[in-house]
């Protein structure tokens, strides 16, 4: 990664761990396909004996993973996803989540990762937590573990038509310098996050320069065509983990209380109760934590 004087300063502020996150070079590859390509990037580990698929938030990108993927368990081969319309994937006329997880089979596919020894986890953060749920509820034999982060599950009843969308409707306004658009990022939903390091190395990563000037890189029409699960109940048959924000604005009581009494028997709860929504941001050690114990203990179970 490139670093300007701006960034190496708030860099400095970092803990070593972060630093040394970021310093790895995940290998970039692109998963080609017509209706628009899809970048994604491999933290490849010898000897490796499973895969984990790092699923981010709307809006978002893999970068967001850069900091935590080295930190997993070290037995796992670990995929992140650009979704399509996001990051540095190709955007597309509309979008939904049998798109999205046709996307990240076709990454699989492409490693030889599928019909092999190795079993497959899905991680998922907000939207990526959905997708990762409707891809274990969907195919039930090709994963063996799921953890969503901070994914307001509600009842298959519940209307999406009267969804008030947390993302930003507005057109894409351009930007004339760099350092301007990057003191417009902020966090949807809106939240403080104290890790401003990580704001802005994933800032750095979330635009683009072309004629026009600097802009964000996720496509804006995304937040209005994006087909949402009406209708759908989620199943799960591999272990499941739900990590929870304790200070999440997308979490109110009535959803935590959906989630705890329609998955008692499917998945675990567990809060972070400094984290807001942006759980990866706000406790990435925490959360990183939770997953590498939950991993093991599922590894010990079968």
């Amino acid at each position: 990664m490139e670093i300007n004087e701006s960034l190496s300063t708030e860099i400095k502020d970092a803990p070593n761990w972060f630093q040394s996150s970021i310093s790895e070079n995940p290998r970039q590859e692109i998963l080609s396909h017509q209706l628009g390509n899809i970048k994604y990037q491999a933290w490849d580990r010898k000897d490796a004996e499973n895969i984990i698929v790092l699923i981010h938030g709307t809006g978002a990108h893999k970068k967001w993973w850069d900091p935590i993927a080295p930190l997993l368990n070290k037995n796992y081969t670990i995929f992140a996803p650009d979704l399509p319309g996001m990051g540095e994937s190709d955007h597309r006329k509309e979008y939904n989540f049998e798109s999205f997880s046709e996307a990240l089979i076709g990454i699989l596919h492409q490693e030889k990762a599928i019909n092999t020894n190795q079993k497959i986890f899905l991680v998922g953060h907000s939207l990526g937590g959905h997708v990762a749920g409707f891809m274990a509820s969907e195919m039930p034999e090709m994963f063996h573990g799921l953890v969503m982060i901070d994914s307001p599950l509600r009842p298959p009843t519940y209307d999406y038509n009267k969804h008030q969308s947390t993302g930003p409707l507005r057109k894409i306004k351009y930007y004339q310098d760099k350092e301007s658009i990057i003191e417009r990022f902020r966090l949807m939903p809106p939240q403080d996050c104290k890790n401003r390091w990580f704001l802005r190395y994933i800032a750095e990563h979330s635009i683009i320069k072309n004629e026009k000037g600097w802009r964000w890189r996720f496509d804006d029409s995304l937040f209005a065509t994006l087909r949402r699960l009406h209708n759908y109940e989620f199943k799960f048959k591999c272990p499941a983990l739900f990590i929870a924000g304790g200070k999440s604005l997308l979490l109110e009581s009535k959803i935590m209380k959906y989630i705890r009494e329609a998955f008692k028997d499917s998945m675990t709860v567990e809060v972070i109760e400094d984290a807001a929504h942006h759980v990866p941001l706000d406790s990435p050690l925490e959360l990183v934590s939770l997953i590498n114990t939950y991993l093991q203990e599922w590894k010990e179970k079968k």
